[in-house]
């Protein structure tokens, strides 16, 4: 029996993918190119043009290709390449961007490559990405063989917004059957690499707030809505704000980890609490309409975020009754989500983590993002999955932009997955 080193086996037919992307590396460059040359940005969130354009580079390839739209300006697309056994691994990645203000920059937000980095809108954010998960199918059907699993692509539309025409409608409709996915959103910094494992729960509640209108020069005479808005924010902050979570067990080493990822960009105290306790972020805060009154109504909105394993309804059920003690204030609207989270020993998550430090040579991480998004979609709708994709911290930033070596190594990472994934699998 073969020693037992920690690390999938490979062979010379399992990385050949990995060496075509090496060894073709220009044209990966210029897909990206290509793919940030259409705008993209959401609103609108039009993606015909970059739909097209992928179908394009996919028609020579012996793949399945389906276009499924609910918006027929937002257009998602699923690439289906056989494998070798029933398990079936999912790649995903959205095609839409942010806008930009060109005046902004000074690349061309539409795409441009100076020496070894590609600027554009969705170079890190993610159309990067995207090129890496198209050169992979590429360099699969280049290497003549199946992969050892099922693959499945989802390049789909109005993720920026949180819109309900792309992965959702997916969802809905029952187009993803999956055991696991990877999404290629960026979760890695410089000097940092990192696999997202989890993301955390979330609680967006509507504050409003009664009183009664009077004139400036006399306050007395009437009750000031913001203030008793402002006090009861405030109270929650106290109650809450300074309570520490209850989190489970299992998360604890992914805590400790994310933490320990976090500290160099926003200190190891800031990190900690960001993790042990609920985040209590006022976004919105409204009330008055002039200096000189007091104003009889005011509102605000507030974003509470938790930890995985902690369960929101509880905390929520606390912010009720918080609100119910103070005079003038009720909820008028509120919505939540409870954090998901994979074991970060799980075949994917060990997949995922072994093969980019073998790529990149570096630690990588196993972390917790600080918000949640298409990750808890699937994890909630049963599908396994994590987020990975060597980048940068321009996203959404003028001059956005991603390193050559950065597009290559996520397309090699991607390519060796099916390989990695399956391994784990059979250990």
């Amino acid at each position: 029996m073969a020693e037992d080193t920690g690390a999938p086996p490979t062979t010379t037919e399992d990385d050949a993918p990995a060496a075509y992307v090496r060894a073709n590396r220009e044209e990966l460059v210029s897909l990206a190119l290509d793919l940030l040359a259409v705008d993209t940005s959401n609103p609108p969130g039009d993606t015909r043009g970059i739909v097209a354009e992928i179908e394009r580079f996919l028609d020579p390839l012996p793949v399945a290709v389906e276009r499924f739209a609910v918006d027929p300006a937002k257009p998602n697309l699923l690439v289906r390449v056989p494998g070798a056994s029933d398990r079936t691994l999912l790649f995903n990645g959205h095609l839409d961007t942010v806008p930009f203000d060109a005046d902004a920059w000074t690349r061309d937000p539409l795409g441009e490559r100076v020496e070894d980095r590609v600027y554009g809108r969705g170079a890190t954010d993610m159309k990067g990405a995207v090129a890496s998960l198209l050169f992979a199918i590429r360099a699969h059907a280049a290497a003549d063989a199946d992969p050892p699993v099922d693959l499945l692509f989802a390049f789909v539309s109005d993720e920026e917004v949180g819109g309900d025409a792309g992965l959702p409608a997916l969802l809905d409709a029952g187009a993803l059957d999956a055991d696991a996915c990877v999404i290629g959103e960026p979760t890695c910094e410089e000097g940092r690499h990192s696999v997202t494992v989890a993301d955390r729960g979330s609680i967006w509640l509507t504050l409003e707030a009664s009183g009664e209108a009077a004139h400036g020069s006399r306050p007395t005479l009437g009750v000031n809505a913001v203030d008793r808005l402002y006090d009861a924010v405030e109270t929650l902050r106290r109650r809450f704000g300074s309570e520490r979570l209850d989190i489970g067990t299992e998360m604890e080493p992914i805590v400790a980890e994310s933490v320990e990822y976090y500290a160099p960009s926003m200190g190891e105290a800031a990190a900690r609490d960001l993790f042990r306790y609920p985040s209590i972020n006022l976004g919105v805060f409204e009330g008055g309409d002039a200096v000189n009154a007091v104003p009889g109504a005011a509102r605000a909105e507030i974003d509470v975020r938790l930890t995985a394993s902690v369960h929101t309804p509880d905390l929520l059920a606390g912010i009720r009754e918080c609100v119910a003690d103070c005079e003038g204030i009720t909820v008028a609207d509120v919505s939540w989500s409870v954090g998901t989270a994979e074991a970060p020993d799980s075949p994917l998550v060990e997949a995922v983590a072994s093969t980019a430090a073998a790529v990149t040579g570096d630690r990588v991480f196993r972390r917790s993002a600080t918000g949640g998004g298409d990750a808890k979609k699937l994890r909630n709708a049963g599908i396994s999955t994590v987020e990975f994709a060597l980048g940068t911290d321009t996203v959404h930033a003028p001059d956005e932009h991603v390193p050559v070596d950065a597009l290559v190594d996520n397309a090699v990472v991607y390519a060796r997955l099916p390989a990695a994934w399956r391994a784990e699998i059979d250990r």
